[in-house]
Order: C-alpha cells, then sequence, then structure tokens
C-alpha cells in the first residue's frame, strides 16, 4: 500500500480551522512559543544574590513547570505547560529540542495534517508529564522538570516507524539510520530509569512520548476520529429514544386502517411511526399514519384542556 492510500494522507477538502493553519505552520508556532517562553523565562529571571546564586529559576518558570507535589496538589496545568520551557542555564537545551522538532516535526505535520499532529504534540507532552509523576511517586520524592522533549521523542520515534532508513548526522558529523538512532536513545533512557542513573535528564519523560508513539502508531490511532467519535456518542446520548412497544399476543404493524384497532394500541403505533419520521423524513409517512399523527395530536390536546 502507498502512502497516499493511507487515510492520514486523504485531502476530503479543507475545514475552517485548516485554513486558519496552512500545513506546516504549527511546527513554526510551537517553535516560536517555545522561544517567546524561554525569553520571558530569561527576562523575569531574580537578580543573584551576594554569592553569585539566583534564588531560584523566576515566577513563569516556577509557576509552568512540572513540578510533582504540586500536580497532587490540583495544578494539573503543569502537565502540559512544561514542555513550553526549557532550563535558562542551558542554551543548547532549547536549541536542540527545537531543531529536533523542526527536522522530525515538519514531515510529521505534512504527512498526518496540522490539528492531528498539534494534537498529537500535545497529548505526548501531557503523557510523558503523567509518566514522570509515577516515577515521582514511585520513589516517594518530589521532582521537578521542564522541556520539550517528551514530545520531540514522540514525533522522532514516529519518524523513525514512517523512514526508518533516512540518515541523519550525530555530532553533525556521523550519519546514522534514524531507526538506530531511536533505538540508542530510547535504550539508553530505559536502562538510566532501571537502574536509577542520577542524571539531570527526565528519562521517564521521553519514555512516556516515546510509548505514546509506539501504540499510536502501530494501533492506528487517530486523535481527531477519536474526537469526532466521543462528539457523535455524545449528540446520540443525548437525544430522546423512540420506544417501540409490540405486545406478545399480537405484532404491531405501523399501518392500521381499522379505527378501533387504531383506538387499542394507539401509543404502541404512534412510537413506531415517529421512529420512521425521525429515520426518513414526513414524506415517507402514508395515509394511514399520517392519520395515527392526527389522532393522537387531537387525543393529546384534549387531555391538556
Amino acid at each position: 500500500m502507498g502512502i497516499y492510500d493511507r487515510d492520514y494522507y486523504r485531502k476530503e477538502g479543507p475545514s475552517y480551522l485548516d485554513s486558519l493553519i496552512p500545513s506546516g505552520q504549527v511546527c513554526k508556532w510551537l517553535i516560536g512559543i517555545n522561544i517567546a517562553l524561554y525569553v520571558v523565562q530569561l527576562a523575569t529571571l531574580p537578580t543573584p544574590g551576594p554569592g553569585g546564586q539566583r534564588p531560584g529559576w523566576g515566577p513563569v518558570t516556577e509557576y509552568l513547570e512540572l513540578d510533582t507535589a504540586n500536580v497532587l496538589n490540583g495544578q494539573v496545568w503543569r502537565l502540559l505547560t512544561y514542555s513550553f520551557l526549557h532550563s535558562p542555564a542551558d542554551w543548547m537545551h532549547i536549541l536542540f529540542n527545537l531543531l529536533f522538532l523542526w527536522w522530525f516535526g515538519s514531515e510529521i505535520e505534512r504527512m498526518y495534517g496540522s490539528r492531528e499532529f498539534l494534537s498529537f504534540y500535545l497529548i505526548s507532552a501531557v503523557i510523558g508529564g503523567l509518566f514522570f509523576e509515577m516515577q515521582a511517586l514511585v520513589q516517594g520524592h518530589q521532582l521537578f522538570c521542564l522541556g520539550a522533549s517528551g514530545a520531540v521523542t514522540a514525533v522522532m520515534v514516529l519518524f523513525a516507524f514512517h523512514f526508518p532508513h533516512n540518515l541523519i548526522l550525530v555530532f553533525f558529523v556521523l550519519p546514522v539510520p534514524i531507526w538506530l538512532f531511536v533505538v540508542f536513545q530510547v535504550a539508553q533512557d530505559g536502562f538510566h530509569l532501571l537502574s536509577r542513573t542520577d542524571t539531570p535528564v527526565a528519562v521517564s519523560v521521553h519514555l512516556g512520548g516515546a510509548a505514546f508513539a509506539t501504540l499510536y502508531y502501530f494501533q492506528h490511532w487517530r486523535i481527531l476520529g477519536f474526537w469526532s467519535g466521543m462528539h457523535s456518542w455524545r449528540r446520540q446520548r443525548s437525544r430522546p429514544r423512540l420506544r417501540v412497544y409490540r405486545p406478545q399476543e399480537e405484532p404491531v404493524s405501523v399501518g392500521a386502517p381499522k379505527s378501533a384497532d387504531l383506538d387499542e394500541h394507539l401509543d404502541a403505533k404512534l412510537d413506531a411511526v415517529l421512529e420512521k419520521l425521525s429515520r426518513h423524513g414526513r414524506d415517507s409517512l402514508t395515509d394511514t399514519e399520517k392519520e395515527i399523527l392526527q389522532r393522537a395530536s387531537e387525543i393529546y390536546k384534549k387531555k391538556r384542556t
């Protein structure tokens, strides 16, 4: 099956949101937001004290970073906002995250579409945050993290599944197939997590993003499709259910030529007519069925008066 036969490559016409977000622009917006927040982080850094040490990382970082204790206290926004922050003390942190996001994310966005890619990226960040939260619970410590690497790892893993033999230059020199690079990175993160190696990298966030991307690819998930299905299900649940009653002695027929039979089973016949009306419209009703509606209307009017 060619790539153009896949569901995500079929175009059924642009939606209103797609017209607002042209193809390929979500990566640029994500990069722009990360850079803007990084500038704000730097601008709000507290002044160094007498010893040259800064008392914290500033209000913006401290309010948006992933603080596992505060998440348990209800500050659940941190499970997402941490992924738009980066270490003010290490400019390479944001540089490589955004480079990887652009290299791999722009192609994934082109394949899946802007809305699906954005949904995938944001959910990857949240799942990475949840993995980090679980790590803190298992270890029994309050932990902190920030950075886009969980979502970026998910994008990179998904890219590797689609283009396993594409080459990347490690340290801008050594050509390595992307599948080998991804396997090495995930294996290294897994080893550090299982061995509880003391590392400044939040490896559980990376593993959460990688796990989600793997399931997303092999299970053929589509986030927008799931959301549309849920929305349709909720609309169906909100509609009143039409009850069709059929006595055991004799099946109820929609057509009722005899007026005596019409009076005897009016409620049941009315339910059947209403169901047909809701499915096929008024033009599909026979004269007898229209008579049922008229008679029921007269009876219910008399009851109200």
